[in-house]
């Protein structure tokens, strides 16, 4: 009997990896294949990203290549929200579906493809399930959706309002992949700081003991794997400020990614965004004080709607004060269904990309200045990979796929997922070169 075979296409966030990673051991564990290319599949799943508009014309055409070169295809994730639009473009898709539906998603492959009989014993999965990350780091996720609304973001019209997985299930996912070799957690979510306000902060058990379904807690125990624990999304509520001791004592990495995305007050206020750049900054010495090589990562928005050449000035000015490690900078484009679309004095598109490239010119220089204060440190790195010319390696201050790499010449014999201590021999803007101790 032939096994049916599953082609997945993955697009987005880390959070819709890990959904992809969800559908896919189910598969695995109901005994379906999984196809690497259309033309040996028996359809092919697309889970979609419907953030902005280029995401949203990805999706469409990554459902438009697979009809194209198989036909047989099923639509899930956040642009399954809008099935009106997917169909009127693509009429010929079996089913549509919205974000972390995999119930559904399964029900939906089981009428194109019936589930094979199969032996479970001759068809294992691995405890940590199917991974769609190297095996040496993992993406955490802790909770779905968001109770924000922010006025550029569609996303809780995807996802709905924050709903945070018990610390419970949560920890021993991280234990099966830490005994599983896993040697960084990267936390994500829509909102990593609310993790447990939708519970009232809920007492789970873990391990024998009672533990708070909150951020502090999780960051406690997770500190205790004895591996990387890396913190994304990070909205920057009061309590984050708890969180810096646990870096302090080397539990969890010392790295934050806060999208604080404007430094304008009135610009903040009309994002629906806090408004206290102020305080930010305050907050930002503060933590450097208790940690001196705190990496912070954000993300911004140039060109929002009414945003004034002061209001830009302003973001610069708070770029010199903050002195912020990596940052990326987006062009504001309107997106369906955003509260922004309604707000007067847009801007023009040469204004955002000439706001766009001043930006980058002042990150860079700091970006670059921060790195080259790390020339003849000892730093501790993680082998991502290995080629002809040596080891690539990733900094704690280093995020894959988004920050920058250490780069090791010569360095061969290495393996992906060794961490050692390297020292630093030259920095550019965004990298890092380095020999081992």
């Amino acid at each position: 009997m032939n096994i049916p075979k599953v082609g997945v296409i993955s697009l987005g966030c880390p959070k819709n990896t890990v959904d992809s990673e969800r559908i896919l051991t189910q598969l695995r564990t109901e005994g379906y294949q999984i196809s690497s290319s259309y033309e040996d599949a028996d359809l092919v799943l697309v889970n979609t990203c419907g953030f902005i508009d280029s995401a949203v014309q990805e999706s469409l055409n990554s459902i438009g290549e697979a009809l194209k070169e198989n036909g047989k295809v099923i639509v899930t994730g956040c642009l399954g929200a809008k099935e009106d639009l997917i169909r009127e473009v693509h009429p010929r898709v079996l089913a549509v579906s919205g974000p972390h539906q995999y119930d559904q998603v399964m029900a939906q492959v089981h009428e194109v493809a019936p589930r094979p009989v199969h032996n479970p014993f001759t068809s294992l999965v691995p405890d940590t399930g199917v991974k769609l990350t190297p095996r040496h780091y993992a993406y955490l996720k802790i909770s779905e959706g968001c109770n924000h609304r922010c006025t550029f973001c569609i996303i809780p019209s995807f996802r709905g309002d924050l709903v945070s997985r018990p610390i419970g299930d949560v920890l021993n996912e991280a234990r099966r992949l830490a005994d599983n070799g896993v040697q960084e957690l990267l936390v994500i979510s829509q909102d990593t700081s609310a993790y447990g306000i939708d519970t009232r902060y809920k007492l789970d058990f873990w391990d024998g003991k009672p533990v708070k379904t909150r951020l502090r807690e999780l960051c406690e125990e997770l500190g205790r794997l004895d591996i990387w624990v890396r913190l994304h999304y990070v909205y920057p509520y009061p309590h984050v400020d708890d969180i810096i001791p646990l870096m302090a004592e080397n539990r969890i990495l010392p790295y934050l990614d806060i999208p604080f995305q404007h430094a304008s007050p009135s610009i903040l206020k009309n994002m629906r965004r806090p408004a206290h750049a102020e305080k930010v900054l305050h907050r930002i010495n503060n933590w450097r004080q208790q940690v001196p090589d705190l990496t912070l990562r954000s993300t911004f928005i140039v060109g929002f709607p009414g945003e004034t050449e002061d209001d830009f000035q302003t973001l610069l000015d708070f770029l010199e004060e903050a002195q912020l490690d990596s940052v990326g900078c987006f062009k504001y484009s309107p997106v369906e269904g955003a509260a922004a679309n309604q707000l007067p004095n847009p801007v023009e598109e040469a204004v955002k990309q000439e706001r766009w490239e001043r930006f980058m010119e002042v990150q860079q220089r700091i970006s670059a200045a921060r790195l080259q204060q790390k020339v003849g440190q000892t730093i501790e790195v993680i082998v991502d990979e290995v080629v002809d010319e040596g080891a690539v390696c990733r900094s704690q201050a280093d995020a894959p796929e988004i920050d920058g790499q250490v780069f090791l010449d010569h360095q061969t014999h290495l393996q992906p997922g060794e961490r050692l201590l390297v020292e630093v021999e030259e920095a550019d803007e965004y990298d890092l070169w380095a020999h081992p101790i």
